[in-house]
């Protein structure tokens, strides 16, 4: 399998195959820009600028603290207050907010730098994963050899196959082929464990094996949501 500064990573994912190689390309991006940001870029004039105006969602404002030294997350912090005081709330005044300052606020829950950032590194990465489908066969098996792929990664993939730049026609039925393999499977696998997982607390079955359906519930959740949930027993 020929590689090169571009299809390193995409192999480098794909070679694992515990659960959706997509989830695994977002966690790496995800890990990468987190210690970015709180690390080398902190102190980039025109990063904070972005990060001044975008703050980050409440996931990443929690990943940037646990990981990232405490000053240079007050001085994240101390930057982006700054801007909301200066450019969306009215100073001591009877003035009323205006109507730009007060969308600036409800805009918040959905502003984050880093998720921006993930975005745009992850549409590279998956056009990296379309042009390896098509040029190298190794690159198709380890493809195929996925545990599974979530329900939003598999219509992510898809969605960006169909786009310019995606899959090439040619290739279009094996991508399907492998792809609604990889989710359906899956898929099935859970209605089954979820089902049996039900069962085992009808009094007729009581000390019968669980098999593998303790966790079915968690790694629904996952399949569905692309997140990990842990649920008290």
């Amino acid at each position: 399998m020929k590689e090169n500064i571009c299809t390193i990573p995409i192999n480098d994912i794909f070679k694992e195959t515990d659960g959706c190689p997509i989830c695994r390309m977002y966690e790496m991006v995800e890990k990468q820009y987190v210690e970015y940001i709180t690390g080398s870029a902190m102190m980039a004039p025109n990063i904070r600028v972005i990060t001044n105006e975008k703050g980050f969602c409440h996931k990443h404002y929690e990943m940037t603290i646990k990981t990232g030294p405490k000053l240079s997350n007050a001085l994240l912090m101390q930057t982006r207050l700054d801007y909301i005081r200066q450019n969306m709330v009215p100073g001591k005044t009877s003035s009323k907010p205006s109507k730009s300052q007060l969308e600036s606020i409800a805009n918040i829950k959905n502003s984050c730098y880093i998720c921006d950032r993930i975005d745009a590194d992850i549409d590279h990465l998956l056009s990296t994963v379309y042009v390896q489908f098509s040029a190298d066969s190794e690159f198709v098996e380890l493809f195929k050899k996925q545990e599974y792929l979530c329900l939003n990664h598999y219509e992510l993939l898809h969605r960006g196959a169909a786009k310019k730049g995606g899959i090439k026609s040619k290739d279009m039925k094996a991508f399907c082929e492998i792809t609604n393999a990889l989710c359906k499977n899956y898929l099935d696998s859970l209605y089954d464990d979820v089902t049996h997982f039900t069962t085992m607390f009808d009094y007729r079955n009581a000390g019968k094996d669980f098999k593998n359906s303790k966790d079915s519930v968690e790694r629904s959740v996952k399949f569905i949501t692309s997140k990990n949930v842990e649920i008290k027993e």
